[in-house]
């Protein structure tokens, strides 16, 4: 499906990167697909750290950087000896081929379909057209329905660790596939990061950091993240820290293997205060969903924490093209199903985005009068919301012998990503109804107008990245959905509205829709919802093409990171 929407994602972009039959990107290319990430600085507040707070904060950015080598490789077999090869040119051409490189972590573009930048060969290395599914989880040319039959064909407990998310698989010296654990795929290098985050948790002086990080050592080399993982549930300390393998963005091909990223950030305890109230509403959230009452879970509680950050450094699957505003973790299903999940909001970047590409795409897509609406508290309380209903709705299927991840596949990602999307304005609504968030986004009609206005205003920020990334996936299918049923209005000229009589009900359908599918585990169901809603229509085309101009995201520099290490 995906390679079937690299046409039109590339017509939908600012700039033209090589493709399988045109030529390399030229300097003046590089140099305007560059322009569309705003440069930034994320800073942070450190003044009220310990002494041993900061020597281990210097300490995970030094395992931050290691991070970045493991997702070069894992992105592509290839990846490292092309990264040398490129750093070698020192040519203004060589140099904007290594500097888009690293923005991409790979040699295609994110933004324009994960299409090559560069020529179909350089250093003596052969370079895909687009980037493979497989990523390098995968033996190299190994086809989907091979491994499938592999997976498909081994007893239960090994066919589990195939599907697992810190495995690869790889063909053994007979031949024949093979699970090799992470811990010993990336033995060299996960043995410095289990030292170095030693070295952090001996000089912090925080009980819950210290434990963690000597957790998450011991996991690097044992493949056993479990226990770590609880502890950074349980983590309460000025230095928070997310590293190890957690999403599956970047397996293409099934959706199972996790990708190695770090977040080094600092907590703001004001803002985290702000927002405790929302894990008391956790499971009146999920007893509120639109979908049948036996696939709600009764147990989800009020214990999945949640805080607000502003991040120091951020490395591999963490800083790669389209930066992260929030995410929720860790992924596993045997925790969320006993604790939820923790949701970790980044305030800098996220003041970053809508500073830099929220308003000035409200100002293009929306009416006049309609701009006015637009508003950070807004953005800031969705993508919050976006994270709670994560961890809420179906978690098991068949039941529970397998999970939607599982049995969606290729498809959860786009799937989830929507889900949380509707979710959390399906939770908002309620919320607001209650009177629940006068204190965070006011209450009654002005509030709705400015929740689902900046919705609709933030759905074509997510829309201008093309439709390579699942967020962006989901959302198309959120507008097309939302517009046949009425609850946005295009006026024909590349500007868009809320219907207010008609949002309410075209939101709780999709939500249902959406809940329903993972609920079942509905294979087809989901893969025909993508091919009718995961395209760019005209009028949303007309609306792209008004956004040329507009940065599609932020590219941040480090600079609280930079003094860190340099003291």
């Amino acid at each position: 499906m995906k390679n079937l929407l690299i046409p039109l994602m590339l017509a939908a972009c600012a700039a033209t990167p090589a493709s399988a039959s045109a030529a390399p990107a030229t300097l003046a290319d590089l140099n305007r697909m560059t322009q569309r990430y705003a440069p930034v600085e994320l800073k942070a507040d450190t003044s009220a750290l310990s002494a041993g707070d900061r020597a281990a904060i210097a300490k995970l950015i030094e395992a931050a950087k290691i991070v970045d080598t493991l997702q070069l490789r894992q992105r592509w077999m290839h990846n490292e000896a092309l990264w040398n090869v490129l750093q070698k040119d020192a040519s203004p051409l060589g140099k904007a081929r290594a500097d888009y490189f690293w923005l991409n972590k790979g040699p295609w573009s994110i933004l324009d379909g994960n299409a090559s930048f560069l020529p179909a060969q350089l250093g003596g290395i052969a370079i895909p057209a687009t980037k493979p599914d497989a990523a390098n989880f995968y033996p190299e040319g190994a086809t989907k329905g091979a491994l499938e039959q592999w997976i498909e064909s081994q007893p239960t407990p090994q066919k589990g660790e195939a599907q697992w998310f810190f495995t690869t698989i790889r063909t053994g010296p007979d031949g024949k596939y093979r699970t090799v654990r992470y811990a010993e795929e990336y033995k060299a290098e996960l043995t410095q990061l289990a030292g170095l985050l030693k070295e952090a948790a001996a000089a912090t002086d925080n009980a819950s950091l210290k434990k963690f990080l000597t957790l998450r050592a011991a996991a690097f080399l044992s493949n056993d993240y479990l226990a770590s993982d609880f502890a950074w549930m349980d983590l309460d300390s000025p230095v928070d820290v997310t590293i190890g393998p957690y999403e599956t963005y970047n397996d293409e091909l099934f959706g199972y293997k996790a990708a190695f990223e770090a977040y080094v950030n600092i907590r703001d305890q004001q803002e985290t205060r702000k927002l405790d109230f929302f894990a008391s509403h956790m499971q009146e959230i999920e007893d509120s969903l639109p979908i049948d009452a036996k696939y709600r879970n009764p147990k989800v509680g009020a214990v999945a924490p949640m805080v607000v950050v502003n991040q120091v450094y951020g490395a591999g699957d963490g800083n790669m093209g389209v930066q992260t505003a929030a995410y929720n973790l860790p992924n596993d299903e045997r925790i969320i199903s006993q604790r939820g999940s923790k949701r970790v909001m980044l305030k800098n970047v996220q003041e970053a985005k809508f500073r830099a590409t929220l308003s000035p795409i409200a100002r293009l897509v929306l009416r006049p009068q309609d701009q006015a609406d637009v508003d950070f508290n807004s953005f800031f309380t969705h993508i919050l919301a976006h994270e709670i209903t994560h961890g809420l709705g179906p978690h098991s299927t068949q039941g529970g012998k397998s999970t939607p991840r599982q049995d969606l596949k290729d498809t959860y990602a786009t799937i989830e990503e929507a889900k949380a999307d509707v979710t959390g304005l399906y939770a908002l609504m309620t919320m607001l109804d209650k009177g629940q968030l006068k204190d965070t986004l006011g209450q009654g009609e002005a509030a709705e107008r400015k929740l689902h206005t900046t919705f609709l205003a933030s759905a074509f920020r997510t829309l201008h990245f093309g439709l390579t990334d699942s967020h962006a996936r989901g959302m198309a299918i959120q507008v097309n959905y939302l517009l046949d049923h009425g609850g946005f209005v295009s006026h024909g000229d590349g500007t868009f509205s809320v219907d207010f009589a008609k949002i309410r009900q075209a939101v709780t359908d999709l939500d249902r829709e959406f809940l329903t599918i993972e609920a079942t585990g509905d294979y087809a169901r989901a893969q025909a919802m993508m091919t009718q809603y995961v395209v760019i229509r005209p009028d949303v085309q007309k609306a792209l093409d008004r956004m040329k101009s507009v940065p599609h995201d932020i590219r941040p520099a480090f600079p609280t990171a930079a003094a860190l290490l340099a003291k």
